[in-house]
């Protein structure tokens, strides 16, 4: 069985992520698609990151009604930080029957270098690339373990849509269904 990793903070979980893991899974050669809700990623600041436990809630709500796409919690069980390579360890450990694969946008491949080995990550997975605006995968676009999707350019980002909530806009578009609820409700990303 082929599974995307599909790792964020989801600080929000918005439309663009979804549209994007949908289009991964619908039209590639994955299985289902997993979205590791990361507790705390090294290269983020941990003070800007709703409460982890906010956060998937979220994606629960967001893939109520979704089998091929689900939410993951592994991260919250493992060492803080989370670090990708000791994920990929620990479920290819528990999962030897599954196959992984990394989902990642471009942006990312600007701070790739600095993850925690890295170069074990670019020999044993693959990664699979979907475009972001202003980005491209550099060094790596020829690389044999990395495909570039050409899945649909999503210029949403969770950092837009929480600036936007603290100057009071309406996002409610841009969130999947019942996530605007429950911001509000609960109060979220107010300064």
């Amino acid at each position: 069985m082929n599974i995307g990793l599909f790792f964020g903070s989801f600080n929000p979980i918005h439309i663009g992520h979804l549209a994007i893991a949908n289009y991964i899974v619908e039209f590639g050669d994955l299985d289902e698609i997993w979205l590791i809700v990361s507790p705390h990623n090294p290269l983020k600041k941990e003070e800007t990151l709703l409460d982890e436990t906010q956060r998937l809630k979220m994606v629960q709500l967001a893939l109520s009604d979704n089998s091929k796409i689900k939410p993951s919690t592994v991260e919250f069980n493992l060492p803080k930080p989370s670090y990708t390579i000791d994920t990929l360890n620990y479920l290819s450990d528990k999962y030897p029957d599954k196959q992984f694969k990394i989902i990642l946008g471009t942006d990312n491949f600007k701070s790739f270098h600095q993850w925690k080995n890295y170069k074990k990550i670019l020999a044993n997975y693959d990664i699979l690339v979907y475009p972001r605006a202003g980005y491209d995968i550099g060094e790596y676009k020829n690389y044999p373990n990395i495909s570039l999707i050409d899945a649909p350019l999503m210029e949403i980002s969770s950092s837009f849509i929480r600036k936007s909530l603290q100057i009071g806009k309406n996002v409610q578009y841009f969130l999947p269904c019942g996530i605007s609820d429950y911001i509000k409700t609960n109060h979220l990303y107010k300064k």
